[in-house]
Protein backbone atom coordinates (compact mmCIF):
# COMPACT_ATOMS: atom_id res chain seq x y z
CA UNK A 1 0.00 0.00 0.00
CA UNK A 2 1.10 3.55 -0.84
CA UNK A 3 2.05 5.94 1.96
CA UNK A 4 -0.97 8.20 1.56
CA UNK A 5 -2.90 4.95 2.31
CA UNK A 6 -0.80 3.83 5.30
CA UNK A 7 -1.86 7.47 6.17
CA UNK A 8 -5.29 7.34 5.55
CA UNK A 9 -5.81 4.47 7.24
CA UNK A 10 -4.02 5.41 10.44
CA UNK A 11 -6.49 9.08 10.44
CA UNK A 12 -9.37 6.83 10.44
CA UNK A 13 -8.26 4.48 13.04
CA UNK A 14 -7.41 7.54 15.33
CA UNK A 15 -10.47 8.83 14.20
CA UNK A 16 -12.68 5.94 15.61
CA UNK A 17 -11.52 5.87 18.35
CA UNK A 18 -11.84 8.91 20.05
CA UNK A 19 -15.20 8.26 20.85
CA UNK A 20 -14.70 5.33 22.37
CA UNK A 21 -11.68 7.03 24.68
CA UNK A 22 -14.26 9.98 25.23
CA UNK A 23 -17.19 7.55 26.56
CA UNK A 24 -14.78 5.34 28.19
CA UNK A 25 -13.15 8.14 30.18
CA UNK A 26 -16.57 9.52 31.22
CA UNK A 27 -17.88 6.69 32.49
CA UNK A 28 -14.87 5.76 34.44
CA UNK A 29 -15.79 8.12 37.39
CA UNK A 30 -18.71 6.09 37.76
CA UNK A 31 -17.00 2.82 38.03
CA UNK A 32 -14.51 3.90 40.18
CA UNK A 33 -16.06 6.97 42.67
CA UNK A 34 -13.84 9.39 44.75
CA UNK A 35 -9.75 7.97 44.97
CA UNK A 36 -10.43 4.96 43.77
CA UNK A 37 -10.80 7.11 40.15
CA UNK A 38 -6.96 8.08 40.60
CA UNK A 39 -5.67 4.28 41.58
CA UNK A 40 -8.06 2.87 38.77
CA UNK A 41 -6.34 5.46 36.29
CA UNK A 42 -2.78 4.97 37.51
CA UNK A 43 -3.33 1.07 37.17
CA UNK A 44 -4.84 1.59 33.33
CA UNK A 45 -2.08 3.95 32.50
CA UNK A 46 0.41 1.33 33.99
CA UNK A 47 -0.70 -0.87 31.69
CA UNK A 48 -1.65 1.21 28.79
CA UNK A 49 2.42 1.77 29.15
CA UNK A 50 3.41 -1.10 29.60
CA UNK A 51 1.74 -2.63 26.54
CA UNK A 52 3.30 0.40 24.91
CA UNK A 53 7.12 -0.68 25.72
CA UNK A 54 6.21 -4.23 24.63
CA UNK A 55 5.04 -2.80 21.59
CA UNK A 56 8.05 -0.97 20.42
CA UNK A 57 10.52 -3.00 21.66
CA UNK A 58 9.10 -6.22 20.61
CA UNK A 59 7.78 -4.95 17.02
CA UNK A 60 11.30 -3.23 16.49
CA UNK A 61 12.72 -6.78 16.50
CA UNK A 62 9.73 -8.06 14.64
CA UNK A 63 10.24 -5.42 12.21
CA UNK A 64 13.88 -6.51 12.12
CA UNK A 65 13.04 -9.84 10.99
CA UNK A 66 10.00 -9.43 9.29
CA UNK A 67 8.66 -7.48 6.50
CA UNK A 68 6.93 -4.22 8.01
CA UNK A 69 3.88 -4.37 6.15
CA UNK A 70 3.13 -8.03 7.82
CA UNK A 71 3.80 -6.75 11.04
CA UNK A 72 1.88 -3.83 10.60
CA UNK A 73 -1.07 -6.77 9.53
CA UNK A 74 -0.48 -9.07 12.82
CA UNK A 75 -0.89 -5.84 15.13
CA UNK A 76 -4.10 -5.58 13.15
CA UNK A 77 -5.23 -9.38 14.00
CA UNK A 78 -4.21 -7.90 17.75
CA UNK A 79 -6.75 -5.38 17.91
CA UNK A 80 -9.38 -7.44 16.47
CA UNK A 81 -8.75 -10.02 19.50
CA UNK A 82 -9.09 -6.54 21.97
CA UNK A 83 -12.68 -5.50 19.88
CA UNK A 84 -13.73 -9.39 20.96
CA UNK A 85 -12.80 -8.60 24.30
CA UNK A 86 -14.38 -5.45 24.95
CA UNK A 87 -17.10 -6.71 23.18
CA UNK A 88 -17.81 -9.30 25.05
CA UNK A 89 -16.19 -8.64 28.41
CA UNK A 90 -17.78 -5.23 29.13
CA UNK A 91 -20.76 -4.42 30.26
CA UNK A 92 -23.17 -1.78 28.50
CA UNK A 93 -23.78 1.31 30.91
CA UNK A 94 -26.23 3.96 30.36
CA UNK A 95 -25.81 7.40 29.22
CA UNK A 96 -25.20 9.39 33.04
CA UNK A 97 -27.69 12.35 33.32
CA UNK A 98 -29.52 12.41 29.70
CA UNK A 99 -32.28 11.16 27.99
CA UNK A 100 -31.01 7.98 25.63
CA UNK A 101 -33.91 8.65 22.93
CA UNK A 102 -32.30 12.26 22.52
CA UNK A 103 -29.23 12.40 20.38
CA UNK A 104 -27.97 16.04 20.11
CA UNK A 105 -26.12 16.76 16.81
CA UNK A 106 -21.98 16.30 16.90
CA UNK A 107 -21.81 20.00 16.20
CA UNK A 108 -24.10 20.61 19.24
CA UNK A 109 -22.32 17.93 21.25
CA UNK A 110 -18.48 19.76 20.77
CA UNK A 111 -20.01 23.28 21.05
CA UNK A 112 -20.79 22.52 24.31
CA UNK A 113 -18.17 21.13 25.09
CA UNK A 114 -16.21 23.74 24.37
CA UNK A 115 -18.24 26.14 26.37
CA UNK A 116 -18.31 23.74 29.20
CA UNK A 117 -14.60 24.14 29.51
CA UNK A 118 -13.83 27.51 28.27
CA UNK A 119 -16.43 28.27 30.29
CA UNK A 120 -14.10 27.64 33.28
CA UNK A 121 -11.04 29.16 33.97
CA UNK A 122 -9.98 25.72 36.43
CA UNK A 123 -11.61 23.34 33.74
CA UNK A 124 -9.46 25.77 30.74
CA UNK A 125 -5.74 25.11 33.13
CA UNK A 126 -6.17 21.69 33.52
CA UNK A 127 -7.37 21.01 29.69
CA UNK A 128 -3.70 22.90 29.04
CA UNK A 129 -2.08 20.81 31.16
CA UNK A 130 -2.96 17.95 29.15
CA UNK A 131 -2.30 19.32 25.95
CA UNK A 132 1.19 19.97 27.25
CA UNK A 133 1.52 16.14 25.57
CA UNK A 134 2.11 17.75 22.18
CA UNK A 135 5.56 19.43 23.27
CA UNK A 136 7.13 15.77 25.16
CA UNK A 137 5.30 13.95 22.51
CA UNK A 138 8.28 15.36 20.06
CA UNK A 139 10.92 12.25 21.24
CA UNK A 140 8.77 9.39 20.25
CA UNK A 141 7.58 11.27 16.87
CA UNK A 142 11.46 11.91 15.79
CA UNK A 143 12.82 8.28 17.66
CA UNK A 144 13.70 6.92 13.87
CA UNK A 145 15.96 10.37 12.78
CA UNK A 146 17.59 10.57 16.08
CA UNK A 147 18.75 7.04 16.07
CA UNK A 148 20.07 7.66 12.82
CA UNK A 149 22.26 10.99 14.24
CA UNK A 150 23.43 8.13 16.66
CA UNK A 151 23.92 5.34 14.25
CA UNK A 152 21.73 3.22 16.18
CA UNK A 153 19.35 -0.08 14.41
CA UNK A 154 16.22 -0.91 14.43
CA UNK A 155 16.41 -1.73 17.96
CA UNK A 156 17.63 1.54 19.21
CA UNK A 157 14.34 3.19 17.75
CA UNK A 158 12.62 0.76 19.62
CA UNK A 159 14.43 1.49 22.48
CA UNK A 160 14.22 5.26 22.32
CA UNK A 161 10.46 4.98 22.07
CA UNK A 162 10.06 2.47 25.03
CA UNK A 163 12.07 4.91 27.45
CA UNK A 164 9.59 7.93 28.42
CA UNK A 165 6.99 5.17 28.46
CA UNK A 166 8.85 2.83 30.80
CA UNK A 167 9.17 5.37 33.27
CA UNK A 168 5.43 6.68 33.41
CA UNK A 169 4.91 3.33 34.36
CA UNK A 170 6.51 4.05 37.20
CA UNK A 171 5.71 7.87 37.78
CA UNK A 172 2.27 6.86 37.80
CA UNK A 173 3.00 4.51 40.50
CA UNK A 174 4.44 6.28 42.99
CA UNK A 175 1.88 9.46 42.41
CA UNK A 176 -0.79 7.08 42.40
CA UNK A 177 0.17 4.78 45.37
CA UNK A 178 2.34 7.32 47.57
CA UNK A 179 1.16 10.82 47.33
CA UNK A 180 -2.00 11.83 48.27
CA UNK A 181 -4.72 13.54 46.41
CA UNK A 182 -3.55 17.02 47.90
CA UNK A 183 0.06 16.43 47.55
CA UNK A 184 -0.50 15.74 43.98
CA UNK A 185 -2.67 18.45 43.18
CA UNK A 186 0.61 20.29 44.59
CA UNK A 187 3.15 18.89 42.75
CA UNK A 188 1.32 19.03 39.28
CA UNK A 189 2.34 22.01 38.03
CA UNK A 190 6.25 21.23 38.97
CA UNK A 191 6.23 17.86 37.47
CA UNK A 192 4.99 19.72 34.23
CA UNK A 193 7.71 21.72 34.06
CA UNK A 194 10.22 18.81 35.04
CA UNK A 195 8.76 16.51 32.41
CA UNK A 196 10.06 19.15 29.62
CA UNK A 197 13.41 20.29 31.47
CA UNK A 198 15.57 16.77 30.38
CA UNK A 199 14.43 17.13 26.79
CA UNK A 200 16.61 20.16 26.80
CA UNK A 201 19.56 18.04 27.24
CA UNK A 202 19.04 16.44 23.69
CA UNK A 203 20.26 19.38 22.26
CA UNK A 204 23.81 18.52 23.29
CA UNK A 205 23.65 15.42 21.41
CA UNK A 206 24.66 12.56 24.05
CA UNK A 207 25.39 9.23 23.96
CA UNK A 208 22.87 7.01 23.95
CA UNK A 209 22.60 5.77 27.10
CA UNK A 210 22.60 9.38 28.55
CA UNK A 211 19.45 9.93 26.20
CA UNK A 212 17.50 7.25 27.17
CA UNK A 213 18.25 8.37 30.70
CA UNK A 214 16.54 11.69 30.06
CA UNK A 215 13.70 10.89 28.14
CA UNK A 216 13.21 7.83 31.21
CA UNK A 217 13.08 11.61 33.41
CA UNK A 218 10.34 13.18 31.23
CA UNK A 219 8.67 10.37 31.11
CA UNK A 220 8.32 9.96 35.18
CA UNK A 221 6.79 13.36 35.71
CA UNK A 222 4.49 13.10 32.87
CA UNK A 223 2.63 11.32 35.42
CA UNK A 224 1.67 14.69 35.98
CA UNK A 225 -1.54 13.94 33.79
CA UNK A 226 -2.85 11.65 36.07
CA UNK A 227 -3.55 14.21 39.00
CA UNK A 228 -4.65 16.68 36.20
CA UNK A 229 -7.22 14.12 34.85
CA UNK A 230 -8.46 13.47 38.11
CA UNK A 231 -8.94 17.25 39.18
CA UNK A 232 -10.39 18.00 35.48
CA UNK A 233 -12.99 14.52 36.59
CA UNK A 234 -13.54 16.05 40.04
CA UNK A 235 -14.73 19.71 38.20
CA UNK A 236 -17.14 18.21 36.15
CA UNK A 237 -20.96 16.99 37.02
CA UNK A 238 -21.60 13.34 35.14
CA UNK A 239 -23.84 14.21 32.79
CA UNK A 240 -21.32 16.81 30.85
CA UNK A 241 -18.05 14.41 31.36
CA UNK A 242 -18.41 13.07 28.06
CA UNK A 243 -18.47 16.18 26.10
CA UNK A 244 -15.91 17.85 27.82
CA UNK A 245 -13.68 14.71 27.79
CA UNK A 246 -14.41 14.46 24.21
CA UNK A 247 -12.68 17.88 23.47
CA UNK A 248 -10.26 16.83 25.92
CA UNK A 249 -9.59 13.76 23.58
CA UNK A 250 -9.47 15.17 20.30
CA UNK A 251 -7.23 18.09 21.28
CA UNK A 252 -4.72 15.98 22.56
CA UNK A 253 -5.17 13.78 19.22
CA UNK A 254 -4.47 17.64 17.62
CA UNK A 255 -1.84 18.95 19.35
CA UNK A 256 0.60 15.58 19.31
CA UNK A 257 -0.27 15.00 15.24
CA UNK A 258 0.98 18.90 15.12
CA UNK A 259 3.52 18.58 17.99
CA UNK A 260 5.14 15.38 15.70
CA UNK A 261 4.84 17.32 12.31
CA UNK A 262 6.28 20.25 13.38
CA UNK A 263 9.06 18.63 15.00
CA UNK A 264 9.91 16.71 11.73
CA UNK A 265 9.59 19.48 10.08
CA UNK A 266 12.21 21.30 12.88
CA UNK A 267 14.64 18.06 12.79
CA UNK A 268 14.49 18.24 8.74
CA UNK A 269 16.35 21.91 9.44
CA UNK A 270 18.81 21.41 12.15
CA UNK A 271 18.42 17.80 13.08
CA UNK A 272 16.46 15.83 15.59
CA UNK A 273 18.20 16.06 18.86
CA UNK A 274 18.28 20.34 18.33
CA UNK A 275 14.37 19.61 17.53
CA UNK A 276 13.94 17.62 20.45
CA UNK A 277 15.62 20.23 22.79
CA UNK A 278 13.93 23.16 21.29
CA UNK A 279 10.51 21.19 22.09
CA UNK A 280 11.91 20.82 25.51
CA UNK A 281 12.34 24.00 26.10
CA UNK A 282 9.22 25.79 24.48
CA UNK A 283 7.04 23.33 26.82
CA UNK A 284 8.70 24.63 29.84
CA UNK A 285 8.09 27.93 28.74
CA UNK A 286 4.26 26.69 28.74
CA UNK A 287 4.36 25.12 31.34
CA UNK A 288 5.51 27.35 33.95
CA UNK A 289 3.01 29.55 32.77
CA UNK A 290 0.42 26.83 33.34
CA UNK A 291 2.15 26.39 36.29
CA UNK A 292 2.08 29.82 37.85
CA UNK A 293 -1.72 29.97 37.07
CA UNK A 294 -2.41 26.74 38.55
CA UNK A 295 -0.74 27.95 42.10
CA UNK A 296 -3.42 30.80 41.89
CA UNK A 297 -6.03 28.44 41.72
CA UNK A 298 -5.42 26.32 43.68
CA UNK A 299 -4.52 28.70 46.41
CA UNK A 300 -8.51 30.67 45.89
CA UNK A 301 -9.74 27.06 45.70
CA UNK A 302 -8.32 26.14 49.24
CA UNK A 303 -9.38 29.53 50.96
CA UNK A 304 -13.23 29.26 49.80
CA UNK A 305 -13.17 24.99 50.97
CA UNK A 306 -11.57 26.53 54.73
CA UNK A 307 -14.26 28.50 55.21
CA UNK A 308 -17.01 26.42 54.03
CA UNK A 309 -14.97 23.51 56.72
CA UNK A 310 -14.75 25.50 59.76
CA UNK A 311 -18.98 26.54 59.11
CA UNK A 312 -19.52 23.06 58.92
Amino acid sequence: MPFGGLCTLLFCTVLAGAPFSSARAALLPDVLPGDKFVLGSAIGNISFQASQILGFVAGAAVVAVVDPYWTLGLDAVSFGISAFIVTAGVRVRPLPGRDQARRPSLRAVSADGIRIVFGSRMLLTLLLFGWLAGFYIVPEGLAAPYAHSLQGSTLTVGLLMAAMPADVVVGAFLLGRMATPSTRMRMMGWLAILSCIPLIGSAWSPPLWAVLLLWALAGADGAYQLAAAAAFVQALQPATRARAFGLAQSGLYAVQGLGILAGGAVAEAIGAPLAVGLAGLVGLTAAAMLAVNWTQLHASAAQVQQPEAASS
